[in-house]
């Protein structure tokens, strides 16, 4: 057990984090140490156990991975982090290696490249698979330019974590309630968002952010279901 590298768990959905949890303690360097499902006792975790790795799964309870992996970076850890999400993935990589991860794995393809993921995070090493690789070496010989941007991209860390929590159901008051902001400032993040993504009113709002929690994609103001 001395020799196994400690695998911490940040994730809200506990089948997954089960099977996530045996999938990692059947490799004979590897053990499964800790779990948390929001970033405050995350953060507790974190300092009691002292993790090698850290695997964070963006949407988390009643908070947002990439907030973690923030702190994280701002603590001077040199803690390797490995994010997951079932979002787009060109949409939340480059804003989790910005944020510092070290990885970045859809939950669809978890259970086949995690252990592979982990071991090169632990190598010093960075994990991301061909694809977006290929996505993010294209955005930057096109110098980021906002015009080839999709609306979503536009939009700023905050501004997106805001969109996810109107998605899942919070109002303006809760929302500034857990990001310790005002509701007028919530509301300014609101209009941002509306005119970003070409919605016109509170409910394309909702509609939409509804739409991108439970499939991880932007839905079309277009759509007739909107």
């Amino acid at each position: 057990m001395a020799d196994k590298k400690k695998i911490m768990l940040v994730e809200d959905h506990p089948i997954f984090r089960l099977g996530l949890a045996e999938l990692i303690n059947q490799e004979d360097d590897l053990v499964a140490c800790g779990t948390a499902t929001d970033v405050e006792p995350a953060i507790k975790e974190i300092e009691a156990l002292k993790p090698n790795l850290i695997i964070v799964d963006i949407s988390l309870k009643n908070s947002d991975g990439i907030d973690l992996v923030h702190h994280i970076k701002k603590q001077n850890c040199d803690t390797p982090v490995l994010v997951l999400s079932m979002h787009d993935e060109y949409l939340y990589a480059q804003r989790a290696l910005h944020a510092g991860a070290k990885g970045y794995i859809m939950k669809q393809e978890a259970m086949e490249s995690v252990v592979t993921a982990i071991h090169q995070l632990l190598a010093g090493k960075v994990y991301l698979n061909e694809n977006v690789k290929e996505h993010i070496l294209s955005n930057i010989s096109d110098n980021f330019k906002t015009k080839d941007k999709s609306p979503m991209d536009r939009l700023t860390d905050r501004e997106l974590q805001v969109f996810k929590m109107v998605g899942k159901g919070f109002t303006s008051k809760e929302i500034a309630v857990k990001l310790f902001l005002s509701i007028k400032t919530i509301g300014t993040y609101r209009e941002r968002i509306k005119e970003k993504l070409g919605l016109k009113n509170a409910s394309e709002l909702v509609r939409c952010a509804v739409h991108f929690e439970k499939t991880g994609q932007i839905q079309s103001v277009d759509d007739s279901s909107l």
